[in-house]
């Protein structure tokens, strides 16, 4: 699939959010409402085209690199490796990890430019397109054609797997950061207001991302056309996650988008292809408010709301019964004696009602 040419279909269907709206009232009649599983089921509903979605082999992929923007000193103090994180997810030393496997979530791990070797396992996918991507402040992180590349790969993944439904997550050191820069540029927002400054962050440092970070805005000040914004700022896990979310909403498959690289990836590859917001639901596995204002861009809200501050993808992890339940309520729970259609039935026409 070309990265200029979207082949993602709107789900907008009024007759079936209709009927799938009518089949959930009736449900209402006897249980009463079921809040806010109601607007997720048809959302569902609508993503896979049918009055009973069914969800098969849902997968949940964790795509890491490596930032040059790590060498100017930014990033949380005692943050593990990225080689060290792949590895604790490979043998489930995470909780993202073990929830998955406990949730029926197939785990894959990409390696999209990990900056240190990184041991071939089952679950993982190898994929480097570099050791790492260079500083923002110096040069464009990426070229262009290491972002065509990436987004290439990120396609030919999601071709790949199994399954109508994928998680998306990234991570490694310097990911928030470029994400951020990403987001800020095509979002519009403040900088600042999307960057996580922990606990443990001095204003010190702070003020020294803030200096590194828009260092890399003025740097690149004149990059506006979406992949081109990737390649200054981004990073080669954002890049194929961009590809992997056009090939899944043009597969009318659900995409579960879970922090703010994901967000930044999506960001990316909703100015492709609008209509690949259409087929997202979102999560969050850290409470920071760089997340809410990264969520209001695309006018969304999480699932779930834990206060957690865990590993990119555990959010979606837990979220994910839920987005199993809100899909039961159309599929699974028993209408009768009769089955009842996948499809709502047609308006009839005036010539279909013979003559009076």
């Amino acid at each position: 699939m070309s990265v200029n040419r979207s082949l993602i279909t709107p789900t907008a269907n009024p007759l079936l959010e209709q009927a799938l709206r009518e089949k959930l009232g009736r449900r209402g009649e006897t249980v009463g409402s079921l809040g806010e599983l109601e607007p997720l089921a048809v959302r569902l509903g609508l993503i896979q085209n049918t009055l009973k979605p069914r969800f098969r082999t849902p997968q949940i992929v964790m795509f890491a690199a490596d930032h040059g923007l790590a060498v100017d000193g930014i990033g949380m103090p005692g943050r593990p490796s990225t080689a060290r994180l792949v590895g604790s997810l490979l043998s489930s030393q995470l909780p993202v990890a073990v929830f998955a496997r406990i949730q029926g979530l197939e785990l894959s791990v990409v390696d999209c430019g990990v900056a240190e070797p990184v041991a071939p396992h089952a679950r993982l996918l190898a994929r480097k397109i570099a050791h790492g991507t260079r500083s923002a402040r110096a040069t464009m992180a990426m070229s262009l054609d290491q972002a065509h590349a990436a987004i290439r790969a990120g396609m030919e993944i999601a071709d790949s797997l199994p399954g109508n439904a994928i998680a998306c997550a990234g991570v490694g050191v310097g990911s928030q950061e470029s994400a951020a820069l990403v987001l800020s540029r095509l979002g519009g927002t403040e900088l600042r207001d999307l960057l996580y400054a922990g606990p443990s962050m001095t204003p010190e440092d702070l003020q020294h991302l803030m200096n590194v970070l828009q260092g890399a805005q003025l740097r690149h000040k004149d990059a506006a056309d979406p992949v081109e914004a990737l390649a200054a700022f981004g990073g080669f896990e954002m890049a194929m996650m961009v590809g992997v979310m056009l090939v899944a909403g043009s597969k009318r498959h659900l995409i579960v988008v879970d922090g703010v690289p994901a967000c930044a990836a999506l960001m990316v590859a909703s100015r492709i292809a609008p209509a690949v917001t259409d087929y997202c639901v979102y999560c969050r596995s850290h409470g920071h408010q760089g997340l809410d204002r990264t969520l209001a861009l695309f006018q969304a809200s999480a699932l779930l709301e834990l206060g957690m501050e865990s590993t990119d993808g555990t959010g979606a992890t837990l979220a994910w019964p839920l987005i199993r339940s809100a899909a039961a309520l159309l599929t699974e729970v028993a209408e009768g004696e009769d089955p009842g259609p996948s499809r709502p039935t047609p308006i009839p026409t005036l010539s279909g009602l013979g003559t009076l």
